[in-house]
């Protein structure tokens, strides 16, 4: 009994040796994070500009040069591919935006998308702008059935620099954005797991 009790006791201790030397620290999944972010810039060819650059430029970014603006208060990257047609959304404005997006998990390379060609499938958002303040949530679509109704905070930063419109005539076109969202500004399988995603998202208004 004894002999079987030393035994037990020295596989826990190996169970436990492993499991501590697989455990990886906060400050250790930022930094897989930022080096993750980093080969993906390095990667995508991307030119980081500073936000000093990106108000001289008109808020924009130029795409020709691939041209991402570092907001540093948020730590996510912006590039406005397109700002779009129509108007931004209003000083106390609660409006229904639909989304297409593509979602890639930067550290994993884990792919989720919504059909870009099926107008059904599309995601609808209900945002609300408070002055410089906007909240919203999912109300339904790929993003709601994977993470719940909590829409990533890096999304509505986007709000500030786009219109928000329909297409009424063929020269119309949608608001486009691209993004680097750190997980502290990602949805809840980001930050719970300090993954970084890239986004590609296309705002319309909603009838």
């Amino acid at each position: 009994m004894r002999k079987i009790l030393y035994t037990l006791c020295a596989v826990a201790a190996v169970a436990l040796t492993v499991a501590c030397s697989d455990y990886e620290t906060y400050g250790e999944l930022k930094e897989k994070e930022r080096e993750a972010i980093s080969q993906f810039i390095k990667d995508s060819a991307i030119n980081v500009i500073s936000e000093t650059v990106f108000e001289a430029q008109g808020n924009v970014t130029d795409v020709s040069k691939n041209q991402f603006v570092y907001l540093d208060k948020s730590g996510v990257y912006m590039q406005i591919v397109r700002k779009g047609c129509g108007k931004p959304i209003a000083d106390g404005e609660n409006v229904n935006v639909l989304c297409r997006f593509f979602e890639l998990n930067i550290r994993e390379q884990v792919v989720l998308f919504n059909a870009y060609n099926y107008v059904y499938q599309v995601d609808k958002i209900n945002v609300q702008r408070e002055g410089s303040t906007y909240t919203a949530s999912f109300l339904s679509g790929r993003m709601f059935e994977t993470y719940g109704a909590s829409v990533p905070a890096g999304w509505l930063l986007t709000f500030n620099y786009v219109n928000i419109g329909r297409q009424l005539t063929e020269d119309d076109e949608l608001a486009k954005v691209r993004l680097i969202v750190p997980h502290s500004q990602g949805h809840s399988t980001a930050s719970s797991n300090v993954y970084p995603y890239y986004y590609e998202l296309t705002f319309q208004r909603d009838r």
